[in-house]
């Protein structure tokens, strides 16, 4: 049984940063493909961005790219999302998931997630 555990969110103002992380238990972290995706007040959850298996390749929506990475320590079955030069709009509870179809926006081609953790940004 897959278990993804959300940390790191909090309070941040405008232009600041924050690292969440993903904890997963499991001793096949290291062949999962894994995403991150964020749901905001009133709207629906929405892809954040993917890491590959090796953490080789990574993938952002449009709205983060150039402001957020995903990296992985598959030694510790961790993910990570940092989150820099934030923006009032990145408030939302970020969930962690894993894949079974590599690089999909799709929530349905998640059967894992974390149980999210909540990012408040302050103008």
């Amino acid at each position: 049984q897959v278990m993804l555990v959300e940390s790191g969110g909090g309070l941040v103002q405008a232009g600041g940063s924050l690292r969440l992380s993903c904890a997963a238990s499991g001793r096949t972290f290291s062949t999962w493909d894994m995403a991150w995706f964020r749901q905001a007040p009133g709207k629906e959850r929405e892809f954040v961005g993917a890491i590959s298996w090796n953490g080789g390749s990574t993938s952002y929506a449009d709205s983060v790219r150039g402001r957020f990475t995903i990296s992985r320590d598959n030694a510790k079955n961790t993910m990570y999302l940092q989150m820099n030069s934030l923006k009032s709009e990145d408030t939302a509870v970020y969930y962690c998931a894993r894949t079974v179809r590599s690089w999909s926006l799709n929530m349905r081609d998640y059967d894992s997630w974390g149980q999210g953790t909540q990012v408040t940004v302050s103008s």
